[in-house]
Protein backbone atom coordinates (compact mmCIF):
# COMPACT_ATOMS: atom_id res chain seq x y z
CA UNK A 1 0.00 0.00 0.00
CA UNK A 2 1.24 3.54 -0.76
CA UNK A 3 0.63 5.76 2.26
CA UNK A 4 0.96 9.54 2.53
CA UNK A 5 1.97 10.85 5.94
CA UNK A 6 2.05 14.31 7.40
CA UNK A 7 2.27 16.12 10.69
CA UNK A 8 2.74 19.49 12.23
CA UNK A 9 5.48 20.20 14.78
CA UNK A 10 3.45 18.65 17.61
CA UNK A 11 3.20 15.34 15.74
CA UNK A 12 6.68 15.33 14.22
CA UNK A 13 8.29 12.81 16.60
CA UNK A 14 5.48 10.26 16.19
CA UNK A 15 5.45 10.75 12.41
CA UNK A 16 9.12 9.85 12.14
CA UNK A 17 8.54 6.61 14.05
CA UNK A 18 5.30 5.84 12.16
CA UNK A 19 7.14 6.16 8.83
CA UNK A 20 9.68 3.55 9.89
CA UNK A 21 6.96 1.26 11.24
CA UNK A 22 5.05 1.46 7.94
CA UNK A 23 8.17 0.78 5.89
CA UNK A 24 9.08 -2.23 8.05
CA UNK A 25 5.51 -3.47 7.54
CA UNK A 26 6.07 -3.46 3.77
CA UNK A 27 4.33 -0.23 2.79
CA UNK A 28 5.60 2.52 0.53
CA UNK A 29 5.58 5.83 2.41
CA UNK A 30 5.79 9.42 1.22
CA UNK A 31 6.30 12.15 3.81
CA UNK A 32 4.56 15.46 3.09
CA UNK A 33 6.13 17.19 6.10
CA UNK A 34 6.74 18.88 8.35
CA UNK A 35 10.41 18.04 8.30
CA UNK A 36 11.42 19.51 11.65
CA UNK A 37 9.96 20.13 15.11
CA UNK A 38 9.85 23.89 14.43
CA UNK A 39 6.47 25.59 14.78
CA UNK A 40 4.23 25.31 11.70
CA UNK A 41 0.57 25.22 10.71
CA UNK A 42 -1.24 21.85 10.56
CA UNK A 43 -3.69 22.79 7.73
CA UNK A 44 -0.77 23.04 5.29
CA UNK A 45 0.12 19.38 5.78
CA UNK A 46 -3.43 18.11 6.13
CA UNK A 47 -4.28 19.63 2.75
CA UNK A 48 -1.30 18.09 0.98
CA UNK A 49 -2.00 14.60 2.31
CA UNK A 50 -5.75 14.86 1.73
CA UNK A 51 -5.33 16.02 -1.87
CA UNK A 52 -2.88 13.20 -2.58
CA UNK A 53 -5.33 10.60 -1.22
CA UNK A 54 -8.35 12.25 -2.85
CA UNK A 55 -6.81 12.21 -6.33
CA UNK A 56 -5.89 8.52 -6.00
CA UNK A 57 -2.11 8.95 -5.98
CA UNK A 58 -2.02 7.33 -2.54
CA UNK A 59 -4.15 4.52 -1.11
CA UNK A 60 -4.41 6.09 2.33
CA UNK A 61 -3.01 8.81 4.53
CA UNK A 62 -1.98 9.28 8.13
CA UNK A 63 -1.95 12.69 9.81
CA UNK A 64 -0.56 13.43 13.27
CA UNK A 65 -0.75 16.55 15.40
CA UNK A 66 -1.08 17.37 19.09
CA UNK A 67 -4.70 16.21 19.39
CA UNK A 68 -5.54 15.07 15.83
CA UNK A 69 -8.61 17.31 15.84
CA UNK A 70 -7.28 20.08 13.61
CA UNK A 71 -5.86 17.61 11.11
CA UNK A 72 -9.21 15.80 10.85
CA UNK A 73 -11.15 19.02 10.39
CA UNK A 74 -8.80 20.31 7.69
CA UNK A 75 -8.52 17.00 5.79
CA UNK A 76 -12.29 16.50 5.74
CA UNK A 77 -12.70 19.71 3.74
CA UNK A 78 -11.25 17.91 0.69
CA UNK A 79 -13.75 15.98 -1.47
CA UNK A 80 -13.58 12.18 -1.25
CA UNK A 81 -11.80 12.31 2.10
CA UNK A 82 -13.11 10.55 5.15
CA UNK A 83 -10.55 11.42 7.82
CA UNK A 84 -11.16 9.79 11.18
CA UNK A 85 -9.66 10.87 14.48
CA UNK A 86 -8.91 7.67 16.37
CA UNK A 87 -7.56 7.13 19.86
CA UNK A 88 -7.56 3.33 20.28
CA UNK A 89 -7.77 0.09 18.28
CA UNK A 90 -11.57 -0.05 18.47
CA UNK A 91 -12.04 3.40 16.95
CA UNK A 92 -9.45 2.63 14.25
CA UNK A 93 -11.26 -0.60 13.36
CA UNK A 94 -14.63 1.12 13.22
CA UNK A 95 -13.18 3.96 11.13
CA UNK A 96 -12.37 1.60 8.28
CA UNK A 97 -14.97 -1.11 8.83
CA UNK A 98 -17.97 1.23 9.05
CA UNK A 99 -16.77 4.53 7.57
CA UNK A 100 -14.15 3.47 5.01
CA UNK A 101 -11.87 6.17 6.42
CA UNK A 102 -9.05 6.82 3.98
CA UNK A 103 -7.10 9.06 6.35
CA UNK A 104 -6.27 8.15 9.92
CA UNK A 105 -5.75 11.14 12.23
CA UNK A 106 -3.75 10.55 15.37
CA UNK A 107 -2.85 12.42 18.53
CA UNK A 108 0.72 12.48 19.78
CA UNK A 109 -0.36 14.05 23.07
CA UNK A 110 -2.94 11.50 24.21
CA UNK A 111 -1.74 8.13 22.93
CA UNK A 112 1.48 6.24 23.32
CA UNK A 113 3.50 4.99 20.41
CA UNK A 114 2.74 1.31 20.97
CA UNK A 115 -1.00 2.03 20.84
CA UNK A 116 -0.51 4.10 17.68
CA UNK A 117 1.25 1.20 15.96
CA UNK A 118 -1.56 -1.17 16.96
CA UNK A 119 -4.17 1.29 15.67
CA UNK A 120 -2.37 1.62 12.34
CA UNK A 121 -2.09 -2.15 11.98
CA UNK A 122 -5.81 -2.62 12.66
CA UNK A 123 -6.78 0.24 10.33
CA UNK A 124 -4.66 -1.08 7.48
CA UNK A 125 -5.75 -4.71 7.85
CA UNK A 126 -9.47 -4.39 8.52
CA UNK A 127 -11.69 -4.50 5.44
CA UNK A 128 -14.60 -2.16 4.84
CA UNK A 129 -17.72 -4.17 5.67
CA UNK A 130 -19.99 -2.63 2.99
CA UNK A 131 -23.71 -3.38 3.30
CA UNK A 132 -25.60 -0.75 5.26
CA UNK A 133 -22.32 1.12 5.71
CA UNK A 134 -21.93 1.54 1.96
CA UNK A 135 -25.37 3.11 1.85
CA UNK A 136 -24.19 5.64 4.41
CA UNK A 137 -20.93 6.33 2.57
CA UNK A 138 -22.97 7.01 -0.55
CA UNK A 139 -25.05 9.52 1.38
CA UNK A 140 -21.86 11.28 2.43
CA UNK A 141 -20.79 11.39 -1.22
CA UNK A 142 -24.12 13.02 -2.13
CA UNK A 143 -23.55 15.68 0.52
CA UNK A 144 -20.11 16.39 -0.96
CA UNK A 145 -21.50 16.59 -4.47
CA UNK A 146 -24.22 18.99 -3.36
CA UNK A 147 -21.71 21.42 -1.89
CA UNK A 148 -19.15 21.06 -4.68
CA UNK A 149 -21.83 21.95 -7.24
CA UNK A 150 -22.95 24.97 -5.22
CA UNK A 151 -19.55 26.67 -5.47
Amino acid sequence: MHIAVGSDHAGFAFKETVKEYLKKSGHKVTDFGTFSPGSCDYPDFALQVAEAVSDGTFNRGILICNTGIGMAIAANKVPKIRAALCWNKQTAKSAIEHNKANILCLTQKMTDLDEVKQMIKVWLNTPFSGGRHLRRINKIRKIEQKYIKSK
